[in-house]
C-alpha cells in the first residue's frame, strides 16, 4: 500500500474551491449570528458571530497566501514564493487562537460577571439551524478535498503529512464551527429552560476552548511546514532506487529534501560516481539522472546532484562535492 499523498485529479475539488465555499458560508453566517445576538442578548451567539468573522478573514488570508505563493521565481527568490502559503496559514492559526479563542473566552467571562437572561431564544434557534446547514455544507466540501488528497492514509496521519495547509486549515475551521454551534445551542437551550443565564457564559468559554485547541494543532503544523519538512519515506526510497540504477553511480546517500510549496520539492542527491569516469561522463550521467527523476516525479522542481566520496556508511560524506548540477 502506498501511503504517500495522492495528487488531486481534475475532477477533484481544489483547495481554492474549499476556501471559497467556507468564505461564502462564514460571511453569511456572521451576519445572521450578530443579528440574533442583538435581538436576544445571547453571549454564546455573540461569541459565535465573532468566530464567524474571524473565519471569514482567515479564508481571505488563505486566498492571499495561495495567490502570493504562485508568483514566479525571481532574482530575490530563486526558488519561488511557495512558502508564502505556509506563512499565511501560520498567521491564520494565530488569528484563530488570539482573536477567535481569546474573544470568546473574554466574552464568556464577562457574561459570567454580568449575566443577562435570554427572553426569547427563537432567533437563536433559527440562526443556529441555518448556520449548521451552511457550515455543514462547507465542512463536507473541505472533507471531500482533504480525502481526495490523503488517499489511503488515516485521517491523523494524512493531517500530519499534508503539505497543503489551505486544505486542512479550512477543514479544522469548519469542524470547530460545527462543534461551536452545538455548544452554543446547548448554552442557549439550557440557559433558557433552566432559567440560568450563567450557562450561556459557560458555553462561550467552551467555544473559546475549542478554538484554542484547534488553533494549537494548526499552529504546530503550520510552523513545521514553514520551517521545512522532508519528503515522504516512499519518495526518498524511489529517488534512491533511481539513482542507484544509474550505471555511472557506485553508491548514493539518502536524499536531502524539503518542501517549498505543496507541489514543489527541492532535492539534494549525494552520489559517489565510479572513479574511472571523466568529468564529461559524470556531467552527462547527472543530466540523464535529472531527466529521469523529473519525468517520474514532476513535483521535484529543483534537483541538485552532488558527486562526492562516501564512507562505508552511505549517509556519511567524507569530502566536499566536486560538481553541482540543477534541473528545473
Amino acid at each position: 500500500m502506498n501511503d504517500s499523498p495522492t495528487q488531486p485529479s481534475s475532477k477533484q475539488p481544489s483547495s481554492k474551491t474549499a476556501i471559497f465555499g467556507a468564505l461564502a458560508a462564514n460571511l453569511a453566517i456572521a451576519v445572521i449570528k450578530f443579528a440574533a445576538a442583538i435581538f436576544t442578548g445571547s453571549s454564546a451567539m455573540l461569541s459565535e458571530g465573532i468566530h464567524s468573522v474571524v473565519d471569514t478573514g482567515n479564508e481571505w488570508l488563505l486566498l492571499l497566501g495561495l495567490k502570493r505563493s504562485q508568483r514566479p521565481a525571481d532574482e530575490r527568490r530563486p526558488f519561488g514564493y511557495g512558502r508564502d502559503l505556509y506563512f499565511w496559514s501560520f498567521v491564520v492559526s494565530i488569528c484563530i487562537f488570539a482573536i477567535g479563542g481569546g474573544m470568546s473566552i473574554y466574552e464568556g467571562i464577562e457574561h459570567l460577571k454580568n449575566p443577562s437572561p435570554i427572553t426569547d431564544p427563537t432567533w437563536n434557534y433559527v440562526v443556529l439551524g441555518l448556520a449548521f446547514c451552511f457550515d455543514g455544507a462547507s465542512f463536507l466540501l473541505a472533507r471531500r478535498t482533504f480525502n481526495a488528497q490523503r488517499g489511503r492514509q488515516t485521517f491523523w496521519s494524512a493531517f500530519r503529512r499534508s503539505k497543503d495547509p489551505a486544505t486542512f486549515v479550512v477543514l479544522f475551521e469548519d469542524t470547530a464551527d460545527l462543534l461551536g454551534l452545538i455548544v452554543a445551542f446547548l448554552g442557549v437551550f439550557l440557559s433558557h429552560q433552566l432559567q440560568n443565564p450563567y450557562l450561556d457564559g459557560v458555553a462561550s468559554l467552551v467555544i473559546g476552548a475549542i478554538l484554542v485547541t484547534v488553533a494549537g494543532l494548526l499552529i504546530r503544523e503550520s510552523q513545521s511546514l514553514l520551517l521545512g519538512e522532508t519528503a515522504e519515506p516512499a519518495l526518498l526510497q524511489q529517488l534512491t532506487v533511481l539513482a542507484q540504477a544509474t550505471p555511472a553511480i557506485h553508491r548514493v546517500a539518502t536524499p536531502m529534501t524539503t518542501y517549498l510549496s505543496p507541489e514543489e520539492i527541492l532535492v539534494v542527491l549525494r552520489a559517489e560516481f565510479h572513479p574511472e569516469l571523466s568529468a564529461e561522463q559524470v556531467t552527462q550521467a547527472v543530466a540523464e539522472l535529472c531527466t529521469t527523476i523529473q519525468a517520474q516525479h514532476p513535483e521535484v522542481k529543483h534537483l541538485f546532484v552532488q558527486p562526492t566520496f562516501l564512507s562505508k556508511s552511505p549517509d556519511s560524506v567524507t569530502s566536499a562535492p566536486a560538481i553541482s548540477a540543477e534541473s528545473k
